[in-house]
């Protein structure tokens, strides 16, 4: 055999068996026989690059980093449906669409939570992969999308031009994974399975996205040509027949009764999916029926997406612990018996404080009821019953870690630690000082300010200053090249403008943009220092609690103590940093969801530069609503607003003029 036959038939032959794994969850050969064939494909594209096809097994492993994402418009808008959250809102839908069409039938699936994109076949081939943007226009992911393996890099059989949609996803296994691997290296740990796939298939280097695990479910036919499909039903068997990895588990309904149940029935399964869902899509199967029903301006009117309450789980609390954070609160955190919740394994959530455990009367020892809210962030929603010996908690009368009385300020509901020298407090502090809003230094996360503690080479944030080579490398984490690497950090961070320095200090109410605009009106730190209550107060965004907070903070011998010794190590406590134009001067802007090329810090760096505004909700004040991927509520409410909505290029358009 040639060894272009024999190149094509073994790649015939892997393509086949990854359909039957990854799609059909089928495994025809085993691991050895695999690896084999795979070894000799690539033994022929090593030796005749000439002969490597669109299809090869081997394009899935990705390959260099790209720099950027071209964008792709979408002929077939990828739109959004309106999202309905209750049986009564299902049953006004099914009496809006039999008013207009007769006797509709009706597809139930499964809403995957993920990362829409659109896959395009020419001849059979897939050729492009983008994702959703704005509906619009998306960002050209091909080499990434290529590597997640039940994409099919060439059709089951031939067709002239086929365009799909589908959901990227993340299966728990996945992102359980991913998360243990972060923590190992000690990053930033993932939210959830969706923002990790979409992080994931966003990389800038395709090999970095083939070791995440990803999947997806396709489940619609944007374009097609050289064949006809009259109903959704038949465009999803078609995509199966053409070796898509269809949505699982939909069902057609004649009555809203059944697509009812269906829907609950789903809900309930969940916790037992391998991968999250966030609601149910009911849709009219009929094509020409569509067509009669339409659309409004933002959603279709023969689909709605019915969204499920938070998951909720019944488990038991094993204790209480009480965590002291940077400003001495005193955080009352409950571990109860590990439960599944949205896709990952729960078994802490905090408590908040004094008042929240009474209003909930909860007890060590109690049944209790979980949910993550938003998905997200663990809490405990309510107590269920007693423990039979269940003791009362109280948060403790002294720190857990110093053993200074403790003290509840009057107009909060938290009881803090005073003792600012308190071991736990101090490396809070640290930890935020060096955290990526702040100085953002580089490899000092909570093991290495732990350890340099632990080995008395600081004692508090002035002491990172000091810090010598020598120091780093008597520690067992440090060799010569990262000692070297943190130095030059920490050095680095000297050129921060005072406003980051401002907002690492710790102080009570002063986030960054709080921050900012301090240094912006006082001029940078010592004016700051000298400012009065009634100055501060008539700040733009403060008022007196805040304005007291800083004026008291300012003041405190042990602050003016740090920051002086900080001045003397180098550090800028003058602002310098001035608007780059006042092309957006008097402007409000509110960024949401996730932006094609820019983080939103960077995109909200870059509007006050141009002296515009940035706020963090949507008012009638706001002039415009920045909006990415996957929007939400902010976007909503703007478009109810009537508030012009604009893409990151359409940003970067207004600063050229």
């Amino acid at each position: 055999m040639e060894v272009k036959e024999k190149y094509a038939e073994l790649c015939k032959k892997v393509n086949e068996y990854n359909y039957a794994y990854y799609v059909l969850n089928e495994s025809p050969v085993s691991d050895f026989e695999y690896d084999g064939l795979m070894r000799e494909i690539k033994d022929i594209e090593r030796e005749y690059p000439e002969l490597v096809s669109l299809d090869s097994p081997t394009k899935r492993v990705g390959g260099q980093a790209d720099t950027t994402f071209e964008k792709v418009a979408h002929n077939v808008q990828m739109g959004s449906l309106q999202d309905v959250f209750s049986e009564e809102d299902l049953r006004d839908f099914d009496g809006k669409t039999r008013a207009a069409v007769d006797s509709p039938t009706y597809i139930v699936e499964p809403k995957v939570d993920g990362l829409s994109v659109s896959l395009v076949y020419e001849n059979g081939v897939f050729v492009r992969g983008a994702t959703r943007g704005d509906g619009f226009i998306g960002e050209n992911i091909t080499e990434n999308l290529k590597t997640i393996k039940s994409v099919p890099l060439k059709l089951r059989r031939e067709i002239p031009f086929i365009e799909v949609r589908g959901e990227v996803f993340m299966p728990h296994k996945s992102f359980e994974k991913l998360v243990a691997e972060q923590e190992r290296k000690g990053e930033q740990l993932a939210k959830n399975p969706r923002n990790a796939a979409s992080g994931s298939l966003r990389q800038k280097n395709s090999a970095i996205t083939a070791s995440r695990g990803l999947d997806i479910y396709v489940f619609n036919i944007q374009q097609i040509e050289g064949e006809t499909v009259s109903s959704h039903k038949q465009s999803l068997e078609l995509m199966a027949e053409l070796g898509f990895k269809v949505i699982a588990g939909w069902q057609a309904f004649t009555d809203i009764d059944s697509a009812i149940a269906r829907i609950r029935e789903i809900g309930e399964s969940r916790g037992n999916l391998p991968h999250d869902i966030d609601g149910a899509v009911i849709k009219v199967d009929d094509f020409s029926q569509r067509e009669i029903l339409g659309a409004t301006a933002k959603f279709p009117k023969w689909a709605a997406a019915f969204k499920y309450p938070p998951e909720e789980k019944e488990t038991t609390i094993i204790e209480i612990e009480v965590n002291v954070g940077r400003t001495g609160a005193l955080t009352p955190l409950a571990v109860f018996e590990p439960v599944q919740l949205a896709g990952t394994t729960v078994s802490r959530a905090t408590l908040h404080n004094q008042d929240r455990i009474d209003a909930l009367g909860l007890n060590i020892g109690d049944r209790v009821i979980v949910r993550k809210a938003g998905d997200i962030i663990p809490e405990v929603v309510a107590r269920v019953g007693d423990a039979a010996f269940g003791v009362p908690f109280k948060i403790p009368e002294n720190c857990p870690i110093c053993g200074t009385g403790a003290v509840r300020d009057e107009d909060e509901a938290v009881t803090r630690c005073p003792n600012i020298d308190c071991p736990a407090q101090i490396q809070r502090s640290i930890e935020h000082f060096c955290s990526r809003g702040a100085m953002n230094i580089d490899g000092l996360g909570e093991a290495i300010v732990r350890l340099l503690l632990e080995n008395k080479l600081i004692q508090n944030v002035a002491d990172l200053y000091k810090l010598t080579h020598e120091q780093l490398l008597t520690l067992p984490s440090f060799k010569e090249k990262s000692a070297s690497n943190l130095i030059t950090a920490i050095e680095n961070s000297k050129q921060n403008e005072p406003d980051r320095l401002v907002y690492a200090l710790g102080i009570r109410g002063i986030g960054e943009r709080n921050a900012t605009l301090l240094c912006e009106k006082f001029g940078g730190v010592e004016g700051i220092m000298n400012a009065s209550v009634e100055e501060i107060e008539a700040t733009e965004n403060f008022g007196a609690i805040l304005a007291q907070s800083v004026f008291n903070a300012m003041r405190e011998p042990h602050m003016i103590s740090l920051i002086n010794e900080l001045k003397n190590s180098g550090l800028k406590l003058i602002y310098t940093k001035k608007a780059d134009s006042a092309k957006l001067s008097g402007l409000v802007f509110v960024i949401t969801g996730t932006l094609p090329t820019m983080k939103r810090d960077e995109a909200k760096a870059l509007v006050t530069a141009n002296g515009g505004k940035c706020s963090d909700s949507v008012s009638k004040k706001t002039d415009y609503v920045l909006a990415g991927e996957e929007a939400g509520s902010k976007l909503t409410k703007a478009q109810n607003l009537g508030i012009k909505i604009i893409s990151e290029d359409e940003l970067k358009e207004m600063l050229k003029m």
